[in-house]
């Protein structure tokens, strides 16, 4: 399958499932999940495609065993930033903005979190470059961690097995595969935020030396 190039091709979901497998699908779930530096990876449509890629057989690993993999990832990258937040504490809002990293991802993450409270967890799941600083904004605010790792294990897989098993489904009707490039386009209008981070990545490609 070719799918349109929503930007680079490393940041296309067909490419990437086609460079790098299922494992370096868990890295990005991962690295979305909770470092800082995952904002701009493209989680829902990636899950999206592995599922669909998966259900038509383009893709060669079972649906169960990729959806628990992926959960799975999903957690353990909210529980990355979770630690990272616990302890960086206060000086993360203090850190001046570089091409990277954004105070306005911060305060956004921060002012999403208070307002939905221990739910932001999975609330953020679907919602690109929140779902990368809530966990973060969590260890800052020293939630409770019983609480925390409770609503990460929820979001992670209603997030993970959610958006996969949507593809999967998706996969099966006709025009779905023969559309693709418009389900994927449709995925990322949806999730939102897809330009800016092509845009802040291609800024980071051209003059690295602005990172942090």
């Amino acid at each position: 399958m070719n799918t349109l190039a929503l930007g680079p091709s490393w940041l296309d979901p067909d490419y990437l499932l086609n460079q790098f497998g299922i494992y370096g699908l868990l890295l990005i779930v991962f690295a979305e999940s909770g470092l800082l530096i995952g904002f701009f990876l493209p989680g829902d449509s990636l899950l999206f495609t592995t599922g669909l890629l998966i259900t038509t057989s383009q893709l060669k690993f079972p649906l169960w065993l990729a959806i628990v993999l992926i959960c799975v990832a999903a957690v353990v990258g909210d529980q990355a930033g979770y630690l990272f937040g616990k302890k960086v504490g206060p000086a993360l809002f203090k850190r001046p903005d570089s091409r990277l990293f954004k105070q306005e991802n911060v305060t956004k993450a921060s002012e999403f979190f208070d307002k939905h409270g221990p739910k932001s967890l999975v609330l953020a799941r679907f919602v690109p470059i929140v779902r990368t600083f809530t966990p973060i904004i969590a260890g800052v605010s020293s939630m409770r961690y019983r609480s925390f790792i409770t609503f990460n294990i929820l979001g992670g897989i209603l997030w993970g097995a959610g958006v996969t098993l949507l593809g999967a489904w998706l996969g099966q009707i006709a025009f779905v595969r023969e559309n693709i490039e418009a389900m994927l386009i449709l995925i990322v209008l949806v999730s939102g935020g897809q330009r800016k981070r092509v845009s802040v990545a291609l800024e980071l490609l051209t003059k690295p030396s602005l990172i942090f």
